[in-house]
């Protein structure tokens, strides 16, 4: 299986701040996922970009990880992402892994 990651920082692409509460576009992120009707999971970290002009900004940043989604659909989630968000790109990352489910009756 294929898991993907999209990297999306919160820092508007204009001002270069976050505008909102990092609750706001949790919410819009799980609504872009709910709507493609995508298993998901997010991580929020802090990280460092650096701009094509060189500047180096800081930020949160959310880590989108989707497991099993055909490359079209990532790239359209992508793209609303970089809307809703006023982001001038996102990171997709992509690689192989394995992946199973334990389960277990009591």
């Amino acid at each position: 299986m294929i898991r993907t990651e999209i990297y999306v920082g919160l820092n508007d692409q204009d001002t270069k701040q976050q505008k909102f509460e990092t609750s706001k576009y949790l919410s819009i992120l799980r609504n872009v996922c709910i709507s493609y009707k995508v298993p998901f999971s997010v991580n929020i970290v802090e990280g460092g970009y650096i701009h094509e002009s060189g500047e180096y900004t800081q930020e949160t940043t959310l880590v989108l990880s989707l497991i099993g989604v055909e490359r079209d659909v990532i790239e359209e989630i992508a793209k609303d992402l970089c809307v809703f968000f006023h982001q001038e790109s996102v990171l997709i990352t992509t690689g192989d892994v394995e992946a199973y489910s334990i389960s277990e009756n009591l």
